[in-house]
């Protein structure tokens, strides 16, 4: 049996844990958990320098500690933070962001911004994932674990897909690994997308409209209706196809890119390189606002998405390329670089290249703090200096925290 402590944690941690000190010095980070209180834990990893745990029992709660909302909370692992009132959960990714700045990227005192809320924290997903238990039921990952936990509600699943998922019936099938439901345009239109390790076609049937793809090794294949939704943004309608990435918080989306125009120079004599670019969402708000806009997207589904959906802008320019090959190639000059990475942030190679342009203005959109505070680092060696950031609450009762940090080149 792992040995038990009795610990106060002192901080959030990124990741989904606060931050306790075990009696030999080492740190033990605890999920479900708050600062202040006085908890009794059993270690599930211990390692030389620090050790994990599990929340055995709350002995003195922090008195902020709020009853969770849903029952599967703490055995699922969806939610992070359902114990944690809101305004609580907006300081703390801020805080994070902060800590993480400072031990990784040696940013003392960065200028962060308070945490711009979610318009709802619940309900504001519009694509959610699943995994499928050997019964055939549809569950989440248990945290830190592989375990597959059987949900009966998610109170994160915007209104469409909490109406659908429930419904879904599915034999085991080997091989399928995600189901995922994405909704659309105005809440009426649905997209299935089961992603399989086996290249063999399953069979498939459905009794209400909703559109079906299979995503597996041999490629795509439609099972019912379209291999695309429609989503919309800000009064624009997006073509978004079974394999593309899409925010999954509307609202909060609709923020940033408001605060992108707000912050970002753009003029009419602006030439604007997007890297990351997707299927086109930030860049059909930002194309009429700059003279030139070049795209750059690795994802074969996501480049044509974009090319659709900015077939009207004669002044943008767009590569199908990853960052890393395509930028040591460019001889542009571009003033302003956006750059909206996957969670592992920028590659080494693909920074270089953007620092080998030599942009005026780098807006760094950003879904990890810790990838973020590493490539900061990196840019302020490279000749920036980090002149905001702004948290988004795009994941509200989780961890994941995204931000937009401005980086201004340093002349001087």
């Amino acid at each position: 049996m792992k040995p038990t402590f009795e610990v106060t944690p002192t901080k959030f941690t990124y990741g989904g844990e606060c931050l306790a000190r075990l009696p030999d010095g080492r740190a033990v980070f605890i999920p479900y958990t708050l600062p202040g209180e006085t908890i009794k834990i059993r270690l599930t990893e211990d390692k030389p320098r620090y050790a994990r745990a599990e929340l055995l029992e709350i002995l003195s709660p922090a008195p902020e500690r709020i009853t969770p909302k849903c029952p599967h909370f703490m055995h699922c692992g969806g939610c992070h933070y359902q114990h944690i009132p809101y305004p609580e959960q907006l300081k703390a990714k801020k805080d994070i962001i902060q800590d993480q700045l400072q031990r990784i990227g040696k940013i003392a005192d960065a200028p962060i911004q308070n945490t711009v809320p979610s318009p709802s924290p619940w309900n504001y997903l519009n694509h959610i994932q699943f995994h499928l238990t050997p019964e055939g039921t549809l569950g989440f990952k248990a945290f830190r674990s592989e375990k597959i936990i059987p949900i009966q509600e998610c109170h994160l699943a915007d209104e469409l897909i909490s109406a659908i998922w429930p419904t879904l019936e599915f034999d085991y099938i080997p091989g399928l690994e995600k189901i995922s439901l994405r909704s659309g345009e105005g809440g009426e239109d649905a997209l299935l997308i089961l992603e399989s390790s086996d290249p063999q076609p399953f069979e498939f049937s459905v009794d209400f409209p909703i559109s079906a793809v299979s995503l597996g090794p041999e490629g795509h294949i439609v099972l019912s209706g379209d291999e695309f939704t429609i989503l919309e943004m800000g009064g624009f309608p997006f073509v978004v196809s079974a394999g593309s990435f899409f925010q999954t918080n509307t609202a909060v989306t609709e923020l940033l890119v408001k605060h992108l125009i707000e912050t970002l120079p753009l003029t009419p004599s602006t030439t604007l390189l997007e890297i990351y670019c997707g299927v086109g969402l930030f860049s059909l708000f930002l194309a009429p606002e700059v003279e030139k806009l070049i795209g750059i997207e690795s994802s074969p589904s996501a480049a044509e998405d974009f090319m659709y959906n900015l077939a009207e802008f004669p002044n943008v320019e767009f590569y199908e390329a990853s960052a890393e090959e395509i930028l040591p190639r460019l001889t542009l000059s571009p003033d302003v670089i956006l750059v909206d990475p996957p969670r592992g942030g920028v590659g080494l190679k693909a920074l270089d290249g953007m620092l080998a342009l030599e942009p005026e203005t780098i807006a760094y959109i950003s879904c990890d703090p810790t990838t973020l505070a590493r490539d900061a680092h990196r840019l302020e060696k490279g000749g920036y200096k980090l002149k905001q950031v702004t948290p988004f609450d795009m994941f509200p009762q989780t961890f994941h925290i995204e931000s937009v940090s401005i980086f201004e080149r340093d002349n001087h």
